[in-house]
């Protein structure tokens, strides 16, 4: 069963920039599709970012230009670097398939608040 682990989160003010680690128990990261997902209070969970099997990336419309997804396989592990945070991007953020149907077990996700 993979086990996925994220962490980097924390508090930063306005502006501020956080570099997020999505590790993974096995290799899955060149042979899957990843997601970064977050979650905001009272809101429902959203896919932010993604990267294929073979390294092609995409970010959500409103983020382009202040987050990146990149991975490094060998290490089993995806990155979020966030970059310009603003309050709206505080939120829970997890990372998974980016698939529904191929979902793994959901991790603890890392918190991530965005205030002066």
């Amino acid at each position: 069963q993979v086990q996925l682990v994220e962490s980097g989160g924390g508090l930063v003010q306005p502006g501020g920039s956080l570099r997020l680690s999505c590790t993974a128990s096995s290799s899955i990261f060149s042979n899957y599709d990843m997601g970064w997902y977050r979650q905001a209070p009272t809101k429902q969970r959203e896919e932010i970012a993604y990267i294929t099997k073979d390294g092609v990336t995409a970010v959500e419309g409103s983020l382009k230009g202040r987050f990146t997804i990149s991975k490094d396989t060998a290490q089993n592990t995806m990155y979020l670097q966030m970059n310009n945070l603003k309050p709206e991007d505080t939120a829970v953020y997890y990372c998974n398939h980016k698939f529904v149907e191929q979902w793994f077990p959901w991790g603890q996700g890392t918190q991530v608040t965005v205030s002066s």
